[in-house]
C-alpha cells in the first residue's frame, strides 16, 4: 500500500505533536523547533494556541471554545477507528514518507486530519495532568490540576474523581500525583485564607494531610479544615450508602404471613388461581381468594465490631471504614461498635453515627499493638454466632504477631464471623504482613483487600 500525500503529511504532523509532548514531559524547557512546528500544526487545524500552553487549564480552554468540550469527553475510550491503534500511544517515529510502500505500517494512507486533531487534544490532557513540575504548589494550582485530572478521567469514560477513587493502575498513579501536589502546598497558610481555602477540592490526599496536621491548626484554619473534612465525608458517604442499598439483602422470611395491603397484592397469582371461576356468559372472573406477596425479611439483630488500624500506613482505610461503619449503624437491627488503635486502643462507639466526629478524634501515626485492641473488642462479643468482627490492618505487629493471631483464632473458633481486611482504600498501596496472610488463609479467613465494594458485599450479606 502506498501512502497518499495527504496521509503522509498528517502522519508527520501528528508525530510532531507527540514528540513535543514527550519532550515536555521529560524536560520542562521548550524545544524551539518542536514548539514552532506544533504551533503551525495547531493553527492549521483551527485549534486555539492555548492547547500548547501547559499553564492554561482545560477548563479555561473549554470556556473560551465550548465546542471542544464534547471532543475532550470520551477522547481516550476507543481505539483510533481508522488506524486501529490506541490514540494515547505515540506513533512510530519511523513513519513512512508519502511515497514509500509499507504494507505493514498502520499509518500507511490512513492518518487523516481527524487523527492529528485528536493528537493535539490528547497531548493537552497528558501534559497538563502528568507534567506536575516541582517546587511549592498554590491552592489555585492544585485546584487547576484536579480539574484537569477530571477532564482526563472523562476522556477515559469515568466521572471526575472516579478513577482516582478506584485506586488501581492508572488511578493509583493519579492519586499519587495528587498526593505529591498536596504535600508541596503550604496547607496551613492556604487554610488560614478563606478565599484560598475555598479553591480546595477535598480528596483523600488532602484529607490525609488535614488529619495529620489538625493539632497544629486553630481559628479560621481549623474551621476551614473541618469544613473540607465534612464535605469529603458527606461525598463518600453518599457513594457508599448507594452501594449498601444496591447490594442484595436478606432472604424472604416465609414464617411471617404477608401483609394484606393493596401494594402487596399479587395480581398475576390471584388471576391464575381463580381461573376456574371464569364465567363465559358474564365474561367476568369471580375471585374467591386474594393472594399477597410476602415481603418480610429475616432481620435477626446483628452486632458489627469494626477494629481499624489508625497508624500512618492505613489512612485510607481509616477514613473509608469509619464512614462505612456509620452507614451500617443507621440500619435497623444492626448494633455497630468502632475501635481505632495504634499502640493504644480507643473506643469510638459513642460517635459511630458521625464519622466526622470520629475522624477528628483519631490521631494518625505511630506503630501497631493489635492485642491491645483485641482486649477491648472481645468483651463486646455477646452472641458469637450473631457477631461479625472486621479487622482492618496491614498486620505488621512488631513482636506481638503471635499474641494477636491467638486472639483472632479464639474469636473465630467461638463462632464469630471474622473478616480480616488488608486495605480498603483509594491508593491500593498497602502490603499485608505475609506471616499473617498465610495463617489467616489457613484459618479459613483469608485477608480481604481491594475496593471497598468488596467489604460492603461481605457485610451486607451477613448483617441483613
Amino acid at each position: 500500500m502506498t501512502d497518499s500525500p495527504t496521509g503522509g503529511a498528517d502522519a508527520n504532523r501528528r508525530q510532531v505533536l507527540y514528540w513535543r509532548l514527550l519532550s515536555r514531559l521529560f524536560d520542562s524547557n521548550e524545544q524551539a523547533t518542536l514548539e514552532t512546528a506544533s504551533m503551525a500544526v495547531v493553527d492549521d487545524l483551527g485549534l486555539p494556541a492555548a492547547l500548547l500552553d501547559p499553564t492554561v487549564s482545560v477548563d479555561s480552554v473549554v470556556q473560551r471554545f465550548p465546542a471542544l468540550a464534547d471532543e475532550f469527553g470520551g477522547l481516550l475510550t476507543d481505539a483510533d477507528a481508522t488506524t486501529g491503534s490506541d490514540t494515547t500511544t505515540a506513533p512510530d517515529t519511523t513513519a513512512a514518507a508519502p511515497d514509500d510502500t509499507t504494507p505493514d505500517d498502520t499509518l500507511s494512507g490512513q492518518v487523516g486530519e481527524a487523527e492529528v486533531r485528536r493528537a493535539a487534544l490528547v497531548s493537552k490532557l497528558l501534559l497538563n495532568v502528568f507534567a506536575t513540575g516541582s517546587g511549592a504548589v498554590t491552592a489555585g494550582q492544585l485546584a487547576g490540576w484536579q480539574s484537569d485530572a477530571g477532564w482526563f478521567e472523562r476522556a477515559l469514560g469515568f466521572e471526575p474523581g472516579q478513577l482516582r477513587a478506584e485506586g488501581s493502575g492508572l488511578g493509583a498513579t493519579l492519586a499519587g500525583l495528587e498526593g505529591d501536589l498536596v504535600s508541596r502546598m503550604r496547607l496551613r497558610e492556604v487554610l488560614a485564607d478563606p478565599t484560598l481555602a475555598r479553591q480546595l477540592t477535598p480528596s483523600m490526599s488532602l484529607i490525609e494531610q488535614l488529619l495529620r496536621d489538625k493539632s497544629n491548626l486553630s481559628g479560621v484554619a481549623l474551621a476551614n479544615a473541618k469544613s473540607l473534612i465534612r464535605r469529603y465525608v458527606d461525598e463518600v458517604a453518599e457513594v457508599l450508602r448507594t452501594q449498601v442499598e444496591q447490594t442484595s439483602v436478606g432472604t424472604i422470611d416465609r414464617s411471617v404471613p404477608p401483609k394484606r395491603v393493596y401494594r402487596n397484592l399479587d395480581l398475576d397469582r390471584t388471576i391464575w388461581q381463580n381461573l376456574t371461576n371464569w364465567s363465559p356468559e358474564d365474561e367476568r372472573l369471580y375471585v374467591d381468594r386474594l393472594y399477597y406477596r410476602q415481603t418480610a425479611r429475616k432481620t435477626t439483630p446483628s452486632r458489627l465490631i469494626v477494629v481499624v488500624d489508625q497508624s500512618g500506613s492505613m489512612v485510607d482505610s481509616m477514613v473509608n471504614c469509619t464512614i462505612l461503619a456509620s452507614i451500617f449503624a443507621g440500619l435497623p437491627k444492626v448494633d455497630v461498635h468502632l475501635i481505632a488503635f495504634d499502640t493504644r486502643a480507643l473506643d469510638l462507639t459513642p460517635w459511630v453515627h458521625d464519622p466526622f466526629e470520629v475522624l477528628l478524634r483519631t490521631k494518625l501515626g505511630g506503630g501497631n499493638d493489635g492485642p491491645v485492641a483485641m482486649a477491648m473488642a472481645q468483651p463486646k462479643i455477646a452472641e458469637p454466632r450473631n457477631t461479625v468482627m472486621v479487622w482492618i490492618s496491614d498486620f505488621y505487629e512488631f513482636g506481638r504477631s503471635q499474641a494477636l493471631f491467638d486472639g483472632i483464632e479464639s474469636v473465630h473458633r467461638s463462632g464469630v464471623r471474622f473478616i480480616p481486611v488488608g486495605s480498603v482504600n483509594s491508593s491500593n498501596k498497602q502490603s499485608v504482613n505475609p506471616w499473617f496472610r498465610q495463617r489467616l488463609k489457613d484459618l479459613g479467613t483469608p485477608v480481604l483487600s481491594g475496593h471497598i465494594r468488596k467489604l460492603v458485599f461481605e457485610l451486607k450479606s451477613f448483617l441483613t
